[in-house]
């Protein structure tokens, strides 16, 4: 009779499992700004980092591309209705939508890669773009035989002026004399998406003597690193490592390590060390990198190369000094 009953028992635990199912298993999402997911720049980055999470742990991660500016909100709402464990946001548009259904969902987390909300259930991940764009400066200056370099940004916004701002400071370190051409491919998101308007603007610098060009502009640098190439000029690639694009066309690339922010933001909502706040990633974190490889080796001397890791390091200690832009004073240094 004992032995029966111990039968029935263990029967009823099993069936209580069954009926409460499995554990409840980790969710990431990840939800890219306009551009879309593989828009061989900054959300591809993020792209990236999520992808590496999935081939190391096994975790599929639902995502969201936005194509318009309704969506960002209606993308975040459902998923933090779902009980999504992480979201990460893309991009610096992104902010606002954050911030409103961080409020509206306060179990939820939130990562948010470009901008800064500041609540207790989001962390905000930062660049220190300028530092980054002062040394893909000073290797334009060195390539650059007529003495004129280019910038194209995308959206006219103090993000893009960051990148302008400390890429002139390095093409200045290396020669004083330099002239440099900035032009922005507009004033709403669709500048992020127009690689034909990114071609005529580099072309335009072309005409005018440019002769290395730097891209920070989504979608849109696509067109800038296709007329560097069609007119046998060099580009600079931005956010990812853009080289193997057009080799021995594009000097080199400004990555910012989006594809570590969206790892670390998934790899500590699942092991449990994730933290709200702000992390602001620069040269000593490599938060920021300069794009050395296989692809652009030939372009880059040795000293070149010394020259640059040289400020790098000086940037890193604290010797050499990158100013930022700011809404209030703009590009002083």
């Amino acid at each position: 009779m004992k032995t029966l009953l111990r039968a029935a028992f263990a029967a009823v635990l099993v069936l209580c499992a069954a009926m409460a199912g499995p554990a409840a298993a980790f969710e990431p999402a990840i939800v890219f700004d306009m551009g879309g997911r593989f828009d061989k720049s900054f959300n591809e980055g993020a792209n990236d980092g999520a992808e590496r999470f999935k081939a190391e742990t096994g975790v599929n991660f639902r995502f969201f591309e936005v194509t318009n500016e309704a969506q960002r909100e209606q993308f975040l709402r459902r998923l933090a209705q779902r009980g999504t464990d992480i979201v990460v946001a893309v991009g610096f548009s992104m902010a606002p939508a954050v911030e409103k259904i961080a409020k509206e969902f306060p179990k939820a987390r939130f990562t948010l890669i470009d901008n800064v909300v500041d609540l207790p259930n989001v962390q905000s991940i930062m660049f220190a773009e300028h530092e980054g764009s002062y040394l893909v400066g000073m290797l334009a200056a060195m390539a650059s035989k007529t003495g004129t370099v280019g910038f194209v940004g995308g959206m006219d916004i103090p993000l893009i002026r960051r990148f302008s701002c400390g890429y002139e400071q390095g093409v200045k370190a290396v020669n004083p004399q330099a002239t440099l051409l900035v032009n922005m491919a507009g004033s709403t998101p669709a500048a992020w998406s127009d690689p034909t308007r990114g071609s005529e603007l580099a072309k335009s610098q072309f005409d005018r003597g440019a002769d290395v060009v730097f891209a920070a502009a989504g979608q849109t640098g696509m067109g800038v690193l296709q007329a560097a190439a069609d007119a046998g000029r060099l580009s600079i690639g931005v956010d990812s490592n853009q080289n193997h694009l057009f080799p021995g066309s594009v000097l080199t690339s400004m990555v910012k390590r989006v594809d570590v922010a969206a790892y670390n933001a998934f790899k500590t909502a699942q092991d449990g060390t994730w933290k709200p706040g702000l992390q602001y990633l620069g040269l000593k974190d490599d938060g920021v990198i300069w794009a050395y490889d296989e692809n652009n080796k030939d372009l880059i001397t040795p000293e070149m190369k010394a020259r640059v890791d040289a400020a790098a390091q000086e940037i890193k200690a604290g010797t050499r000094t990158v100013a930022n832009y700011s809404d209030a004073d703009g590009c002083k240094y």
